[in-house]
């Protein structure tokens, strides 16, 4: 596929696309006319790049472990640093700290729109009882 597709079947832009290929993220072939060609298997590794990103882990890690997690069960690095292995576990502590908070907002706004829906129900319930008595 092309880069257009690409773009537009990950919500990614075409410039993070080449910004990606830069960096060794993804890989594609050129076809005569020069155009980038794509792989169907980098729409699901692009959602991959964008979640690791998102969660604060740099380019050069996540083109590292990219190998694996075609396969995470088989992970295995003979050549992982010190740094890097500091970096995830670094990493993986924020992104708990992470969720922890988003459970919490997440909880939060539930109780919220819990409270609203109530006060909307018996708000509603009180406007059929006046007009009942009215009538």
């Amino acid at each position: 596929m092309r880069i257009g597709e690409l773009s537009a079947r990950t919500g990614t832009s075409r410039r993070l696309l080449r910004y990606y290929e830069e960096q060794g993220l993804i890989n594609s072939n050129r076809a005569p006319n020069g155009y980038r060609e794509y792989d169907e298997q980098l729409v699901d590794r692009i959602l991959q790049i964008r979640g690791l990103l998102d969660a604060g882990l740099p380019t050069r890690i996540i083109r590292q472990i990219l190998p694996c997690l075609d396969k995470p069960r088989v992970i295995h690095f003979a050549d992982a640093t010190p740094e890097m292995i500091a970096t995830l576990e670094h990493e993986r502590d924020r992104m708990t700290d992470r969720v922890e908070c988003l459970t919490r907002n997440r909880d939060a706004i539930a109780e919220y729109l819990e409270a609203v829906r109530g006060d909307a129900v018996a708000e509603v319930a009180g406007r059929r009882s006046a007009a009942e008595e009215g009538a």
